[in-house]
Formats: C-alpha cells, structure tokens, sequence
C-alpha cells in the first residue's frame, strides 16, 4: 500500500556551488556560539535605558511581595497590608526608575569614554 503521510523534507542547505554557509538565526550551533550569543544578548539588555514601565512593573512585583510578607509576617490586617503596599508602589516606583537611570548614565558615560580612547588610539597608529 502506498505511503500517504507526507514526510518533513530538510531545509537545503548550501550553495550552487557546493559550500554551506553558516545560518543567521536560529539557535547556536555550538557551546562557544551560544556563550557569545548570550553575551551580546545580556550587553544589549544592559544598554537601554530606563523606562517608567520596566519601573512600574518592578515596583509592582516589590509590593506584592512586601504586601505577602506584612500579611504572613507581621500579621496585619488585609486592609493595612493592601494601604502599606500601595505606599510602597509610590516609593518603589520613582526610586527604581531613577537608580535605573543613574546606573545607565554612568554606564554610557563609561562606554563613551572607552570608545573615544579607542579612536585617540585609533588615530596615533596611523
């Protein structure tokens, strides 16, 4: 009897003129590519800057946890617990975001620094 599932076919790899390069995306194909992919991946995430959003959630999560423990904890009341994590969004919030800042500032100052000296380098070599 005939065969009617259809079977995955590999994606063809290679050139016409019999070289495979290497792929763009997709995972690494290595351990080495995927330390590197993951250290770039972790530079890119550290270089942008703050925003009140990425503030507001971490605040929100400072709370909740604040919130659980004066609950567990301390033994207050529900409505003490909810009025007390409600003051901490309102500090949380605002400190976060401009440590945040204060931190990035500092790091991009740095980077500028860097990449300058770079250049000056750069330029006496020639």
């Amino acid at each position: 009897m005939a065969q009617t599932k259809k079977k995955r076919s590999k994606k063809h790899r290679g050139t016409q003129g019999g070289g495979i390069d290497q792929g763009r995306g997709g995972r690494p194909r290595s351990k080495e590519q995927a330390k590197a992919q993951a250290r770039r991946d972790t530079q890119d995430r550290r270089n942008r800057e703050p925003t009140w959003g990425g503030a507001f959630t971490r605040g929100l999560i400072g709370a909740a946890i604040f919130f659980v423990l004066m609950l567990v904890l301390f033994d207050n009341t529900l409505a003490q617990s909810v009025v007390l994590a409600a003051f901490m969004v309102a500090i949380y919030v605002p400190l976060g975001y401009y440590i945040d800042r204060f931190f990035w500032r500092r790091r991009m100052n740095a980077l500028a620094k860097q990449r300058a000296e770079a250049k000056q380098q750069q330029g006496r070599r020639r």
